[in-house]
C-alpha cells in the first residue's frame, strides 16, 4: 500500500485524532497512489497513524478512516459504520428524523447523510467518499429498508475536489416532496430543492427551547426559511407571529406550514429584506414580546470575517431594540469561523449599543445528532442563544 509520509512538525496534531492531512503537511510520498486510493499514513520516522482516502487534487490530499492497521476500508467496512452510526442516534433519542452521518464526527469524513423517516438524503464531499457511493447505498438498503433515497451534490465544494455538482436518485424514483413531523407538528420537507439535504435537522431541539418564553406573547421571526421556528412559537400558545424572509419561495412554504398545522390565523410569514425592515420598525418604535433571529452564515472565509462580525451585531442590535422590556431575543449563528466566545461577544457588543441589559436564558449548540468532537472546532458550529432583555 502507497504511504503519505507526515513532516516532524506535523505529525502531533494528525497523530492526535484530527482526519485531515493538508498539502503543505507532506513530507514525501511513497509509491503513486491514484486519486480515491487508499493510502497509510506514517509519522516522519515511519511510524503508522491511519489509512485514509488520497486526492492529490485537494488541498486535503488525505482524510482519514481507520487508525486500526488491519482495519480493511472495503464495502463491510462501511456498513459497520453505518450501523455504528444508527446505534449512537438511537442510543441519543434520534430515530424518525436526524443526521445519520455528521462527517468527521462520526469517522468518515466529508460524508453527510440525513434521514427523513423512511427517507435518506446523501452528500458525499470528496472524491475519496464518493468513490464509495454504491457500498453507502447498499448498507442504508440492507440496515433501513428505505423509500428512498436521493442525492444532493449540487454544492460547490465538491469542485474543489475535481467532482461535479450533481443531484438525483440512489434509488428507485418517488415524490421527494414529503412531509415529516418534529415535537407534534408536520412539515413540507423537499429533498430536491431545499436548502442544503432539504431541512435543518440541527435546530431541532433548539426548536423546543422556546415554548416557555413565547406563550402568550407577541413574536416576530427573522430569517424565517420555511417558518419552523414561528410555527413552534405558533404551537406552544404565542398569541401572533410575523415571520420575514427575503426569499419569496420560502415565504410561501413557510405560510404552507402553517395552515398544514391549523395556524395560519396566527402565524403568517411576509416577504422582506430583514435589515431595511428591521431599521425602519426601530424607527417606528415597534416592538414584541419575542423577536427570533436565524441568520445565515455570513461568511464562509476567514478573509471576510469582520464583515460577518458587523453582520451579526447589526441584526442583533436591530433584533434588541425591537424587543419590549422583559422580553426575550431567540438567536443563532450557523458558521464555525465564528467560535461561541466571540458570538457572545457580538451579543454583548450589541446590546452595549443598544443601551440594554441582558441575562442569558440558554446558551446551546446543534441538536446531539449533530456531535461535537472537542479536537476539531468545525463540528462545533452551531450557537444557539436566548437572553432576556431589560
Amino acid at each position: 500500500m502507497e504511504r503519505i509520509i507526515l513532516k516532524r512538525k506535523i505529525a502531533p496534531r494528525v497523530v492526535n485524532g484530527h482526519p485531515w492531512v493538508f498539502s503543505n503537511e507532506i513530507e514525501a510520498i511513497e509509491g503513486a497512489p491514484k486519486p480515491a486510493a487508499i493510502v497509510e499514513v506514517m509519522t516522519h520516522d515511519k511510524k503508522f497513524v491511519g489509512k485514509g482516502y488520497f486526492n492529490p487534487q485537494s488541498q486535503i490530499p488525505v482524510r482519514i478512516l481507520t487508525r486500526n492497521r488491519e482495519e480493511q476500508i472495503d464495502d463491510e467496512f462501511f456498513l459497520r459504520k453505518i450501523k455504528a452510526c444508527w446505534e449512537y442516534r438511537k442510543h441519543t433519542g434520534y430515530t424518525e428524523n436526524c443526521r445519520l452521518v455528521f462527517g468527521e464526527a462520526d469517522g468518515l469524513p466529508q460524508l453527510i447523510i440525513d434521514k427523513f423517516n423512511d427517507y435518506f438524503v446523501i452528500q458525499t464531499l470528496a472524491l475519496g467518499i464518493d468513490r464509495w457511493k454504491p457500498a453507502l447505498v447498499a448498507a442504508l438498503q440492507e440496515v433501513f429498508r428505505p423509500k428512498g433515497i436521493y442525492e444532493r451534490n449540487d454544492v460547490p465544494v465538491r469542485e474543489l475536489e475535481g467532482l461535479p455538482q450533481q443531484k438525483g436518485f440512489l434509488s428507485e424514483p418517488f415524490e421527494t416532496r414529503i412531509i415529516i413531523q418534529e415535537n407534534g407538528l408536520q412539515f413540507h420537507v423537499d429533498l430536491a430543492n431545499g436548502q442544503k439535504t432539504g431541512y435543518f435537522l440541527d435546530q431541532q431541539d433548539n426548536r423546543r427551547a422556546i415554548q416557555h418564553i413565547v406563550k402568550d406573547a407577541n413574536v416576530l421571526g427573522v430569517f424565517t426559511y420555511t417558518g419552523t421556528f414561528e410555527i413552534h412559537a405558533a404551537h406552544y400558545g404565542a398569541k401572533s407571529v410575523l415571520g420575514l424572509d427575503i426569499s419569496k419561495l420560502a415565504v410561501e412554504q413557510a405560510n404552507e406550514n402553517a395552515r398544514l398545522n391549523g395556524l395560519q390565523d396566527r402565524c403568517q410569514f411576509e416577504e422582506a429584506n430583514a435589515f431595511d425592515v428591521l431599521k425602519q420598525w426601530v424607527k417606528e418604535g415597534r416592538q414584541y414580546d419575542v423577536v427570533m433571529l436565524d441568520p445565515p452564515a455570513f461568511t464562509k472565509s476567514r478573509a471576510t470575517i469582520q464583515k460577518a462580525i458587523t453582520g451579526y451585531k447589526e441584526i442583533n442590535l436591530r433584533g434588541m431594540k425591537l424587543v419590549k422590556p422583559g422580553g426575550f431575543l431567540v438567536t443563532s449563528s450557523c458558521t464555525n469561523l465564528v467560535h461561541p466566545e466571540l458570538f457572545l461577544e457580538i451579543i454583548a457588543m450589541a446590546a452595549k449599543d443598544a443601551r440594554r441589559k441582558i441575562r442569558q436564558v440558554c446558551f446551546q449548540t446543534q441538536s446531539s445528532d449533530h456531535p461535537v468532537i472537542w479536537e476539531m472546532d468545525n463540528t462545533k458550529y452551531l450557537k444557539f442563544l436566548i437572553v432576556q432583555v431589560l
